[in-house]
C-alpha cells in the first residue's frame, strides 16, 4: 500500500536549517531560524551578491489543469533534486500555499510522494506567518480607510465607490458581499463591502513583485482604494499610511528557507493566485535563489495560459529575470480528461481519449514557442498510466520534434527526474533562447488583451461589458494604460468557460470589469465568472484533517 504524502514527509530525515544555510554559504547574520527547520533570509543577501552572475532560471508550467491533478509542484521539487544529483547546484523557488485551497478542494502545494518540500505540515498551514501579515496589512488599510470616512472624510471619498475590499485566507463565499458600518453613528458609516481571499490581495502581488523595502513602500503608496465625489482615484499615499502597512510586512518580505526530502534548499515565499492574480512566487526569492545557486527551479500556477503567460509578461519585467528554459508538465490522465473521459474512469487505459486530449498540450506548446524560450515536455507518470499511454505521448512528441522526458519523481524522488534534468541542462546550455514578452506595455489596453486572448488562449476575439468599456476610458485618463495586463480567468479551460476542455476554438473572451492594481503594476481583467473569493466544495479537504494528542497533523495532502 502506498504511503500518503504526509506519512512520507513525517518519516523524512530533515537537516537542521543551519546546515541548509551552510550549504548556501550564507553568513550567520543573513538568516534567522523559525524553529529547527525553517528560516527567514535577510534581503542583505541580495545586496552582498548583487554583482555575482545570476544562475539559470527554469520555469515549470503545465497543461490546463483538471481535478485529476498534474503534479506541477511535485515535478518542480523532483527536478530540483535531480539537478543536484547530476552535479548542478540547484535551489527551488516556490509559492506559499493558501489555507483556502489547502482546506478546500485543491489540497496543499508542497509537492508529493518523494518530491516534497518539508516540513509540509508547517508549509501548508501557518508556515512563518507571511499570509497572516498580508491579511493584517490589508485589513489595517480597510480599517484606516473606514475610519477616515467616519472622522469627517477630508478626502471626500464617495462611499459608493470604495474599491478596497477586506480579505481572509480561507474560502468563505458568505463574505463575498457584506454591509459594514451598521448600528448607528458611533459604529461608522454604512456602505456595501465584501471580502476577497488573501492571495488575491494587491498587497500579496506587491510583496511578490517588490525588489526591496523601499520599492515595497513605493508600490503600497500607489494602491487605489476608492474614488472621490469628482470620480478621481484616492490612493494609500493620500491616506498617508504606506509606512504603517510596510511596518506590518517587514518580516513577511523576507524569503523563507526550507528543504526537500533530499535536503535540496528551497525558498518558499509569496503566493498570489494564478487564476486571479499573477501566480508566481516572489521576485526577491527567485533573484536570491539565482544568486545562491547555479540553477533555480521555479513554477507558475495552473496552465501555461495563466501562470506562464504572467511569469513571462509580468514577473520577468518586474524582476529583470531572464528565463533559461521551460518545462511543460503533462499527465496521461489529465490529457484523457481533456479527451472526454470522466474523472472516475481515468485509471482505465484509453489511448483514443488520450489522442483527442493532446490538442490541449499542443496549444500550450505553441504558447511557449511564442515566447521564444526553449522547452521540454515533462510527462509526470502516475501508477495507473499504461505503457501504451506513455509511449503514445512520447511518440506524439517525437513526431513533432518536441523535446520530451519521462518524470517519475513522485515515486522515485530525484532519481526519477534525472532524464528530465539532463534534458533541461542540454536546453539551457545548447538551446536557442529568443525570449520576449508577447506584447509591448505601451500598446492600448484592449490590444494587449486581444494579444493574450488570441495568441495564448486561441480565442477568435474579445468582448467588453459596458462597465469595462467605461473603465478603459477612465484608466486612459488616469495614465494607467501603459501597464501589463493580469487576466483573471478560469484555470480549467483555455476559454473563460470552465466546461470547455481540450482545445476549444471560435470562442470569445468576455471582459466583465477591470481592477486597477497600480501598486502591483498591472491591470486586472476579470473574465467570465471567475471569483476573487472562492467557495468550499460539498466535501472540503478539512473533513479529513485532525491532530493527534502529541500534536501530529493528520489528513493534510
Amino acid at each position: 500500500m502506498n504511503k500518503s504524502d504526509i506519512e512520507i514527509a513525517q518519516e523524512a530525515k530533515m537537516k537542521p536549517i543551519s546546515e541548509i544555510a551552510e550549504q548556501l554559504d550564507l553568513h550567520v547574520d543573513e538568516w534567522e531560524p523559525h524553529g529547527h527547520y525553517k528560516a527567514k533570509l535577510s534581503l542583505d543577501v541580495l545586496k552582498r551578491l548583487d554583482s555575482k552572475p545570476s544562475g539559470k532560471v527554469v520555469l515549470v508550467t503545465a497543461i490546463s489543469p483538471t481535478p485529476a491533478g498534474e503534479g506541477k509542484s511535485t515535478v518542480s521539487v523532483g527536478l530540483g533534486q535531480a539537478l543536484n544529483r547530476i552535479g548542478k547546484k540547484t535551489i527551488i523557488a516556490l509559492r506559499e500555499p493558501s489555507l483556502g485551497p489547502s482546506m478546500g478542494i485543491k489540497g496543499g502545494a508542497a509537492g508529493g510522494g518523494y518530491s516534497q518540500v518539508i516540513p509540509m505540515e508547517d508549509i501548508n498551514l501557518h508556515f512563518t506567518g507571511d499570509l497572516h501579515a498580508i491579511t493584517s496589512a490589508h485589513n489595517a488599510l480597510s480599517a484606516l480607510l473606514d475610519n477616515h470616512i467616519h472622522q469627517g472624510n477630508e478626502l471626500q471619498i464617495d462611499t459608493r465607490r470604495v474599491v478596497w475590499k477586506r480579505v481572509l485566507d480561507l474560502n468563505d463565499r458568505a463574505l463575498r458581499n457584506v454591509v459594514v458600518g451598521l448600528g448607528g453613528p458611533v459604529q461608522g458609516v454604512p456602505r456595501e463591502d465584501g471580502f476577497d481571499i488573501t492571495v488575491a490581495s494587491e498587497i500579496m502581488a506587491i510583496l511578490c513583485l517588490s525588489k526591496d523595502i523601499n520599492d515595497l513602500k513605493h508600490r503600497l503608496s500607489k494602491m487605489v482604494v476608492a474614488y472621490n465625489y469628482s470620480k478621481e482615484p484616492v490612493t494609500v499615499a493620500d491616506l498617508g499610511v504606506q509606512g504603517a502597512l510596510a511596518l506590518l510586512l517587514k518580516d513577511a518580505i523576507k524569503p523563507n528557507l526550507v528543504q526537500t526530502l533530499e535536503n535540496t534548499p528551497a525558498l518558499i515565499h509569496g503566493g498570489p493566485f494564478a487564476n486571479i492574480a499573477h501566480g508566481c512566487n516572489s521576485v526577491m526569492a527567485t533573484r536570491m535563489a539565482s544568486k545562491l545557486g547555479d540553477y533555480v527551479v521555479t513554477e507558475a500556477g495552473f496552465g501555461a495560459d495563466l501562470g506562464a503567460e504572467k511569469f513571462f509578461d509580468i514577473k520577468t519585467r518586474a524582476g529583470d529575470i531572464e528565463p533559461a528554459a521551460t518545462v511543460i508538465v503533462a499527465t496521461a490522465r489529465a490529457l484523457k480528461m481533456h479527451g472526454g473521459v470522466a474523472k472516475n474512469q481515468l485509471t482505465e487505459e484509453n489511448v483514443g481519449a488520450l489522442e483527442r486530449g493532446m490538442a490541449n498540450l499542443e496549444k500550450h506548446v505553441e504558447t511557449i514557442r511564442t515566447f521564444g524560450v526553449p522547452f521540454v515536455v515533462g510527462i509526470n507518470r502516475f501508477n495507473s498510466d499504461s505503457e501504451q499511454e506513455i509511449q503514445f505521448i512520447l511518440d506524439w512528441c517525437a513526431e513533432r520534434n518536441i523535446e520530451v522526458a519521462l518524470s517519475e519523481v513522485w515515486a522515485k524522488g530525484g532519481a526519477g527526474g534525472e532524464e528530465l534534468a539532463n534534458k533541461v541542462v542540454e536546453l539551457v546550455e545548447n538551446g536557442t533562447n529568443t525570449f520576449e514578452p508577447i506584447y509591448d506595455v505601451s500598446l492600448p489596453i484592449i490590444e494587449k488583451i486581444e494579444t493574450i486572448a488570441r495568441k495564448v488562449y486561441g480565442a477568435s476575439g474579445i468582448e467588453l461589458s459596458p462597465k469595462a468599456k467605461r473603465q478603459i476610458s477612465e484608466f486612459d485618463k488616469a495614465g494607467w494604460n501603459n501597464l501589463p495586463i493580469c487576466m483573471a480567468k478560469t484555470q480549467y479551460s483555455l476559454s473563460d468557460d470552465p466546461s470547455k476542455l481540450g482545445r476549444p476554438e471560435g470562442f470569445i473572451i468576455s471582459i466583465r470589469e477591470f481592477r486597477p492594481s497600480i501598486g502591483a503594476g498591472f491591470i486586472v481583467a476579470l473574465t467570465g465568472t471567475v471569483m476573487t473569493m472562492p467557495g468550499l466544495p460539498k466535501k472540503p479537504a478539512a473533513l479529513n484533517m485532525d491532530v493527534t494528542e502529541d500534536g501530529k497533523a493528520i489528513g493534510l495532502f
